[in-house]
């Protein structure tokens, strides 16, 4: 076989790959992405397997260690009530990939019907949402979530319904933005030509093929939700003593900056990581689902 017809064949082989192949193929190649990839499993494997792997109990004080510095028996030190930083450093990622998860939920399901029926049905139902919508995001998300917190008080579950409904804006938007896209294809004006009801379209039609750049927002807006519960917590409006959640372990010690410096470090440093991988892993899916990636 010639170089010419090689070359050919392989370029024939690659376009009839399916495009899931492609996006994995272009996901492997993007370094960033893998970092970001190790670093969330780590993340993950640490929530999940927190009971097991802390050595003591995460509340449990010893006032005789209290504010001790990082040792053998304490890789993480103490903080100033004497309790394992590295053990609540440890139950704090449950904590944050808690809230992360819950919080998207929140904002994808009320940001996903009036993103969907303000995309879909144009004239005044979008011109009525969108205002509602531009209305919402006229507010900074920290501002919307402390409004939301201070009508219905702190704590971990309040601070994740805030944090929700300041994201949802960002979704009706992205989604109202992917449907006005999609709905003008020449195979929807077909299905809609033959009859179909509105439901299938969106449902069938539509939404399967807005989903990447939802994909990419969700995971990106996973790292803005960590970041705002840790906000929230420093303020004091997230979540509550003892709860180990790592904004709440920054602003206990605050306090100790020039004497116990260990204290905000860590749970600082977890925090910075967290945002990093999900940051990284995001980038790494925007460019392995864009269809007008280099696919070099």
């Amino acid at each position: 076989m010639s170089t010419g017809s090689r070359v050919e064949s392989a370029a024939g082989r690659e376009r009839q790959q399916r495009p899931t192949a492609r996006a994995l193929k272009r996901f492997r190649r993007h370094r960033a992405a893998q970092v970001g990839l190790v670093l969330l499993l780590l993340l993950l494997l640490a929530g999940l397997l927190a009971p097991l792997i802390a050595p003591y109990d995460p509340n449990v004080t010893n006032l005789r260690l209290r504010l001790a510095p990082p040792s053998w028996e304490h890789w993480f030190g103490m903080d100033h009530l004497g309790r394992d930083l590295f053990s609540r450093v440890l139950y704090g990622a449950r904590i944050s990939v808690l809230i992360g998860v819950i919080s998207v939920g929140i904002a994808l399901l009320g940001g996903m019907p009036l993103g969907m029926a303000a995309g879909y049905a144009g004239g005044r139902v979008d011109r009525v949402l969108s205002a509602v919508i531009d209305f919402l995001l006229s507010f900074p998300p920290l501002l919307l979530a402390i409004l939301v917190i201070a009508i219905f008080g702190p704590g971990l579950r309040n601070a994740m319904i805030a944090i929700g409904i300041s994201l949802m804006p960002v979704f009706a938007r992205l989604i109202r933005a992917e449907v006005i896209r999609v709905r003008e294809e020449v195979y929807v004006e077909a299905v809609r030509a033959l009859g179909a009801q509105h439901l299938r379209i969106l449902n069938v039609h539509i939404l399967p093929n807005a989903l990447p750049p939802i994909i990419v927002q969700v995971t990106l807006s996973m790292a803005t939700a960590i970041l705002s519960a840790s906000y929230l917590g420093f303020l004091g409006l997230g979540a509550q003593p003892p709860t180990p959640e790592w904004g709440a372990m920054l602003n206990e010690g605050r306090r100790y900056l020039r004497s116990a410096l260990h204290v905000s470090v860590f749970p600082g440093a977890v925090i910075m990581l967290a945002i990093l991988a999900f940051n990284l892993f995001g980038d790494g899916l925007r460019d392995a689902l864009d269809p007008r990636a280099n696919r070099g």
